[in-house]
């Protein structure tokens, strides 16, 4: 009897162990290379290969769609060229002779993901595919990609175009930051319009699968070509957290998804926030040099929250505030002044912008100019 209740505290003990284990367990993914990011901080909460070297594809079109939105305006107009009518494996029906404008070549872009949509902005922005390279690879290194360099605006297998899940996971972060990007890539159908010929359009269905499946989808875009694989930038928010997934070369279009999703599932398990400081509560002041009023109020844009991964403890993280003493009228309400930089262990893992809560018009202030010129002689700005 000893023996046998023994034996059978040793199984329940086993079981218990092999249900806690398999509660979170470990996702098997078949790619390459992967990971998992916690957007804001960018800090990796999973990964796999995440440094290799690898064939990106379509989702190299995020740089293309990042610089197209900070250096062109959404109604400006391309004309399309010969180059863009004969791009390999166009989707769109973009013909020579056409004009299309940018917002509705973004959306082609990156839901359809249609590679003459790239060169048509790449066009737009640089005159050509080579120089529009240069000013990808320049971006990435101000993202802080290590592993990375482009060749063409949309991804076309070339040996010496290679990115890695890490840098694709940074490049995502950072476009994720922009308000027409993430509008873009959380749109499941459209449809794009041409400026001419007049009448000409077609409708768009997101190639991202993910947007119709997954529980907090906010995009991000799908890559595939026979020499790359299956590839996917992915992000998803629950409860106020955002996480984003890369995998790239996964074994066939479909696992790219399934992979992705698991990932992301197993990314919440391990991540929560925690509220900080709400922004109201941030409350600084800073002279003004030149203005009517000899001090400007100062607030937090956004409430203060502070990501957690599985591990992490609160009491690790501090702020720090970056803000000159003086500032220079004129002033808008709402205009950067400075910023918190968010700091786990001493490292930094995010910023906030530090905004003016008043507008401060051009003018004389008497405290201004004794106080502000005293600080300027000592060279306190």
């Amino acid at each position: 009897m000893k023996v046998k209740s023994i034996f059978a505290l040793s199984s329940f003990l086993c079981l218990f162990l092999v249900s806690v284990a398999s509660a979170n367990p470990i996702p098997n993914i078949t790619a390459k290379g992967a990971i998992v990011i916690e957007a804001t901080t960018e800090r990796a909460i999973y990964e796999k290969n995440a440094d290799m070297k690898l064939m990106p594809a379509s989702t190299t079109k995020i740089m293309t769609a990042v610089l197209t939105l900070e250096n062109e305006r959404l109604t400006k107009e391309a004309n399309i060229s010969q180059n863009v009518a004969f791009t390999e494996d166009q989707y769109l029906p973009l013909q020579a002779g056409d004009i299309v404008d940018v917002q509705n070549l973004l959306y082609g872009l990156m839901m359809v993901s249609d590679n003459g949509s790239a060169v048509a902005l790449a066009e737009l922005i640089d005159g050509n595919t080579t120089r529009f390279a240069m000013r990808m690879n320049e971006k990435a290194k101000e993202i802080g990609c290590e592993n990375t360099h482009f060749v063409t605006p949309n991804g076309l297998p070339d040996p010496m175009h290679y990115s890695t899940a890490r840098d694709m996971a940074k490049i995502s972060a950072y476009a994720m930051k922009k308000s027409e990007f993430r509008t873009i890539v959380a749109t499941k159908d459209d449809i794009m319009i041409w400026t001419f010929p007049k009448n000409k359009m077609t409708i768009l269905d997101n190639t991202n699968k993910l947007l119709w499946s997954f529980n907090g989808i906010t995009g991000i875009k799908t890559g595939w070509t026979s020499a790359a694989g299956g590839c996917l930038a992915a992000s998803a928010k629950r409860n106020g957290i955002e996480l984003i997934t890369v995998v790239l070369g996964s074994e066939d279009a479909n696992i790219r998804f399934s992979e992705a999703a698991a990932l992301l599932e197993y990314g919440f398990t391990k991540a929560r926030i925690e509220k900080g400081p709400r922004k109201e509560q941030i409350k600084r002041t800073a002279w003004v040099s030149g203005g009517k009023n000899h001090l400007v109020h100062i607030t937090a844009a956004e409430d203060i929250v502070y990501p957690l991964i599985e591990g992490d403890e609160l009491k690790y993280y501090t702020l720090e505030y970056v803000l000159p003493k003086i500032v220079k009228a004129p002033i808008k309400h709402g205009d950067k002044q400075g910023e918190i930089i968010l700091k786990y262990k001493g490292k930094e893992v995010g910023r906030i912008n530090l905004v003016a809560t008043e507008d401060v018009a051009e003018g004389f202030s008497v405290l201004s100019f004794f106080y502000v010129g005293l600080l300027e002689l000592f060279g306190m700005r």
